[in-house]
């Protein structure tokens, strides 16, 4: 909420905080946050400004917010898990063949390539590293995203679980990564020159060229059109709405870790503690209670495979 109403230049630097919370700034708040996240999430949102509010700034009234808590519960509509689970080998592919189709796409512009090959290759990259979106966001090239001789690595001293992290990313995506890096990135940094990059401008020509491109400008994996950093909201964004366009699931980076932990536990049970050390939590209770769906699963197989049945009968 504060975030929002610094960005909006809503904010009275000389007011209380709960001075901050009234209606004239939660209606733009609650549109904003209609556009990016679920209405459970809105309804939920709402909720916890109103209670924070009324905990630091006892003296005003916010039943007004109050109302529009209930009118937004009302609106809650849960999405269905179920139906985002997806096996992680369909999200490899699908970043993958986005990646291919990007590289044939001669008639689209370089820009438009770059940008389709680094969102596959993110989608491909975390369904088989599923790090938290706030370490997969911040990678950066030489630091957390290291080559070593048996392929890349990803190295992160700063996680959640307190302990460092680090983890080898398999050799087969080895040279979409260097093709990203070495062809379609520095289109990307290219292009934070105001399109003067030659590349971009020569869109006819078939490979990018070795103008000694601005590498060093940014050490940042992931790169916007404009050549600056993604944000870790634009990575969520752009994650999402990849693997909605290229599976017709919108997959938030999030459940990635649910979808890895399930496939784990499904396919590999002999294995208790594989799901826990693939999403690198210290007590296995924590990945069985928030992530791991493969019991539910299950039922719903044998209970697909009834009526199957039933109908053959």
């Amino acid at each position: 909420m504060f975030d929002f109403a610094h960005r909006t230049r809503r904010l009275d630097l000389g007011a209380d905080a709960g001075v901050q919370v009234r209606p004239e700034a939660i209606a733009p708040f609650i549109a904003e946050l209609q556009t990016r996240v679920s209405s459970v999430t809105v309804s939920r949102s709402i909720y916890k400004v109103r209670r924070t509010a009324e905990l630091i700034t006892r003296h005003l009234d916010f039943a007004w917010l109050a109302e529009i808590g209930k009118d937004l519960a009302l609106l809650e509509r849960p999405k269905d898990d179920f139906a985002r689970i997806v096996a992680p080998e369909r999200l490899v592919e699908a970043g993958l063949a986005l990646i291919r189709e990007a590289e044939r796409d001669t008639k689209g512009t370089w820009l438009e390539r770059a940008l389709l090959v680094r969102n596959g290759l993110m989608v491909a990259l975390l369904a088989l590293c599923p790090i938290r979106l706030r370490n997969f966001a911040s990678l950066e090239i030489g630091r957390s995203f290291l080559r070593q001789e048996v392929g890349w690595w990803i190295v992160l001293d700063d996680t959640k679980s307190g302990r460092p992290e680090h983890r080898p990313v398999p050799t087969f995506l080895t040279s979409f990564i260097e093709s990203y890096l070495d062809v379609y990135r520095p289109v990307l940094l290219g292009h934070s020159a105001g399109g003067s990059n030659p590349c971009l401008e020569a869109e006819s020509a078939y490979a990018p060229c070795a103008t000694g491109l601005p590498t060093e400008a940014s050490p940042a994996l992931w790169l916007s059109r404009r050549g600056s950093s993604l944000t870790y909201h634009a990575v969520e964004r752009l994650v999402t709405e990849t693997t909605r366009m290229t599976l017709g699931v919108a997959v938030n980076p999030h459940r990635f870790r649910t979808i890895d932990a399930t496939s784990v536990a499904l396919h590999a049970p002999h294995l208790p503690y594989l799901a826990s050390a693939l999403l690198q939590h210290f007590d296995p209770r924590v990945t069985q209670e928030h992530y791991t769906r493969a019991s539910s699963l299950s039922v719903a197989e044998d209970f697909t495979g009834l009526i199957a049945c039933l109908r053959r009968g």
